[in-house]
């Protein structure tokens, strides 16, 4: 009730000073984003795809005026950040990294989540340079002489991959198709335990991402040829394996996505801001400290990627014969 002693003018005052303290705190909960937002980094602490991803989320805070938090979740071939947003609110708080697997693996296994029903891709940063290396001391210097090698000797020469299924396995044994040719593959548990054993001997050819590029540079291995759509700017002598006479392009880009049922405007200032950090001069650095190119594609490009990227992953499982039973 109003006090008697109060007039008219006093009275709307009070009345729309009370109207402005009910109305301030629903305007700040529409403010978008107005506490810290998590990024899944679905690697361990530690490694160079942790490193970018930690650049993006220090680049993007300042642009979003929030810190974006790293959440590391490694396992399950970098699948399981896409598996924590099942069930999340698509508020813009929990975000991941989206490599390459979770287009693939669900083909192969069971997975709680659909990558194109699922998942909202937010936009696409960067991507993994693969190639194909072997040792200093190989009787091939180039890609043409190891298929001519594989060829005098079916099934003898041995590449290490780091898994079943992963990209640097699934790009060779589809170069192999297009060669005619027969190699005999061998897989590692990651990175490290594959440059252990070219460096060692054990094997005389790899696939992987750039672990391979300080040997590589120190002339401890040869770089026969990498495997994207151009040539890397860190080895621009070394050929695609395109330019080296067979259609094979494996790229593997990456970019931010959230649950799905984001509001379009929260998912606007989301890749606003991850797109800016593409102008950021220590991403920049980053990028290059890993051999990655900036490979940007819109909220929309990428989503129409992922579905794009998901159907063509299911033909190659198919044809592999790697694909989950029914």
């Amino acid at each position: 009730m109003t006090p008697k002693h109060l007039n008219r003018r006093q009275a709307l005052a009070l009345t729309a000073g009370a109207a402005a303290t009910v109305a301030l705190p629903a305007l700040a909960q529409d403010k978008f984003p107005s506490r810290p937002i998590t990024l899944i980094a679905p690697w361990p602490a530690g490694g160079s795809s942790d490193a970018v991803m930690r650049a993006f989320a220090e680049s993007a805070s300042r642009t979003l005026g929030v810190s974006v938090v790293i959440d590391n979740k490694p396992g399950a071939g970098g699948t399981l950040g896409a598996t924590a947003m099942v069930n999340a609110k698509g508020d813009g708080y929990l975000l991941t990294q989206l490599p390459l697997g979770i287009y693939r693996l669900p083909h192969m296994q069971p997975m709680a989540f659909d990558p194109v029903k699922d998942i909202t891709h937010i936009a696409c940063l960067t991507g993994y340079t693969f190639g194909i290396a072997c040792t200093a001391d190989a009787p091939f210097k180039t890609l043409k002489e190891m298929v001519a090698y594989a060829k005098a000797n079916p099934g003898k020469l041995e590449y290490g991959h780091t898994g079943t299924g992963t990209t640097p396995h699934l790009a060779i044994e589809e170069f192999s198709e297009k060669a005619g040719i027969q190699l005999n593959p061998i897989a590692y548990k990651g990175s490290a335990e594959i440059m252990q054993a070219i460096l060692g001997g054990h094997i005389r050819v790899m696939s992987g991402t750039t672990e391979f590029a300080p040997h590589v540079q120190s002339g401890k291995l040869r770089l026969l040829a990498t495997l994207g759509s151009k040539r890397n700017k860190a080895f621009p002598d070394v050929p695609t394996v395109k330019e080296s006479g067979w259609d094979t392009i494996t790229e593997s880009p990456f970019g931010i996505g959230g649950p799905k049922n984001m509001d379009p405007a929260v998912v606007k200032v989301l890749h606003d801001a991850f797109k800016a950090t593409l102008d950021d001069p220590k991403v920049q650095a980053t990028l290059d400290r890993f051999y990655m190119p900036s490979v940007y594609m819109s909220t929309a490009d990428y989503t129409a990627y992922a579905a794009r990227t998901y159907a063509a992953e299911k033909a190659t499982i198919e044809r592999l014969g790697l694909a989950k039973k029914s």
